[in-house]
């Protein structure tokens, strides 16, 4: 039987999701340079390469779960730091502008591919998933497998869901952002305490 946390997952989810980094950056520079289509084939291909991600957590976080209980609290308290470590730096975060870089013009299957690798090609990413996903499995958990998969495609169609959209209006929106800097700020401010709370939480876990 499958048992998450799933209120608690989905709101921390959307607020990661929303928190302007690299994937962000990708997908609206590419949609302010090719228009509205190439921004949400951009974010079809983060989408994607977040699934990888999620395969790769799930045979991973699976075996560990399964067979050692000192592998799941070591792990346990790597995640739980790297957690913390992301949550203060985006509490202090000063820099709230955004940066577009300008490309040249590229077909829509190559956008949604370098979108991919530019998402299974990055170390935090895959740190993130091993540290985010345990938290939201309950006590009693049998199918920790499963319930792992779960959450990693559900937060990869989450991702798609938002950034698709952000990629259709990037060109208005970047502008509205670039006028109301406040806004990446408590963005930055309230994603950064969410974070810290996860790592506290993870860290007082009795699990493991």
């Amino acid at each position: 039987m499958i048992e998450i946390s799933w209120h608690f997952f989905i709101l921390a989810s959307l607020l990661i999701i929303i928190t302007p980094g690299q994937d962000m950056i990708l997908v609206m520079s590419r949609s302010i340079a090719q228009g509205s289509s190439a921004g949400i084939a951009t974010a079809a291909g983060v989408s994607v390469g977040l699934m990888g991600h999620t395969i790769l957590a799930t045979l991973g976080l699976g075996a560990v779960l399964r067979t050692s209980e000192l592998s799941f609290l070591i792990l346990k308290m790597v995640g739980a730091t790297y957690l913390l470590y992301l949550g203060i730096q985006l509490l202090r975060t000063k820099d709230v502008q955004l940066g577009f870089q300008n490309s040249q013009h590229k077909s829509l299957r190559r956008l949604f591919t370098e979108g991919a690798l530019s998402n299974l090609s990055n170390p935090k990413v895959a740190l993130f998933y091993f540290a985010f996903l345990p938290q939201f499995l309950l006590d009693g958990n049998d199918n920790t497998t499963l319930s792992l998969f779960t959450l990693g495609s559900l937060f990869a169609t989450l991702t798609f869901l938002i950034k698709g959209p952000i990629g259709y209006f990037s060109g208005s929106l970047s502008t509205w952002i670039h006028t109301h800097p406040i806004v990446l700020t408590w963005i930055h401010r309230i994603s950064g305490v969410i974070l810290v709370g996860l790592g506290i939480k993870l860290f007082l876990d009795e699990r493991g």
